[in-house]
């Protein structure tokens, strides 16, 4: 821990999990939890004097991905399934504003990137094209879609600079869109790779079981083309407020080296197997 600071550890879902601090004075708090058990538990417990809270919860909370350029505004999940990520992310936005009021910050990050992502989405390109060298790698159709993420750095920046500040609202914290074919090319030139985009159909990887988005046997960031729009969601409001994005090589040169350290060939949470890409490969290649 930073010198200064006191580190204390407990079971959030315990009873009793809070008595150690219970009566003490916060100038922020900061929550990422999206149980509603464990958000619940911190709001009755320390909201009572904090003089700030920050809530970090998700663009996955939107009711709709088809929306170019949506705002902090759409509309949103209702939570009917505490158990689904998002309608638990609404639940955790709705019981916070009800017990913290105007010291409440509200952060939307989307895609984050950054060291040890155990979510394995954004770093599958940069490290698959390290992998595969000279040999060809396969990618979905890039054209007409999108990237959008933030580096983990620039959220935690912002954070820090925003809870200083006593900042309050919602923010999508996320970095400007950026076209898929343009990320490819700039995670192939990160990695050094010299061999070929083998571009597949939406329709024919889906015939092949693969995919979208993340988790086994996917494309991460490949994104169906109704939803493509989730990648374009506003994050002018972010900007306004200072929040700042450093440039996609310096995030992907992170990226690799975190994956190289992990290796290369390593199981992953997301992303098609080598194997299985080659498998898929050869059989693009017969027509």
């Amino acid at each position: 821990m930073p010198s200064g600071a006191t580190f204390i550890t407990a079971d959030r879902s315990r009873p009793g999990a809070y008595d150690e601090v219970r009566f003490q004075e916060w100038g922020a708090v900061v929550e990422s939890a999206y149980d509603h058990r464990l958000v619940k538990g911190a709001l009755e417990a320390l909201s009572p004097q904090a003089r700030h809270w920050t809530l970090v919860s998700s663009v996955s909370v939107y009711a709709r991905n088809n929306e170019p350029g949506a705002d902090e505004n759409a509309a949103l999940v209702e939570p009917t399934d505490l158990e689904d990520y998002a309608h638990a992310k609404v639940a955790a936005e709705r019981a916070t504003e009800h017990a913290v009021g105007d010291r409440l910050l509200i952060a939307r990050p989307g895609l984050i990137a950054g060291a040890g992502d155990t979510s394995d989405r954004f770093s599958y390109w940069v490290s698959r094209f390290a992998l595969a060298g000279t040999q060809d790698v396969l990618v979905p159709e890039p054209e007409e879609r999108f990237v959008q993420y933030i580096d983990i750095r620039d959220l935690v920046d912002w954070l820090r600079s925003a809870i200083s500040r006593r900042l309050t609202g919602t923010y999508n914290a996320i970095g400007s869109p950026l076209g898929f074919a343009e990320f490819l090319q700039q995670a192939a030139r990160v990695a050094g790779f010299s061999g070929r985009f083998v571009t597949a159909g939406d329709e024919w990887l889906g015939e092949q079981g693969v995919s979208y988005w993340a988790g086994p046997r996917s494309l991460p960031l490949w994104l169906p083309a109704a939803d493509i729009p989730f990648a374009q969601r506003s994050s002018a409001r972010f900007f306004a407020a200072g929040g700042r994005t450093r440039d996609l090589p310096d995030t992907l040169e992170e990226a690799l080296r975190d994956e190289r350290a992990r290796g290369l060939d390593r199981q992953r949470r997301s992303g098609l197997t080598r194997s299985e890409e080659q498998d898929l490969l050869r059989l693009l290649s017969r027509g």
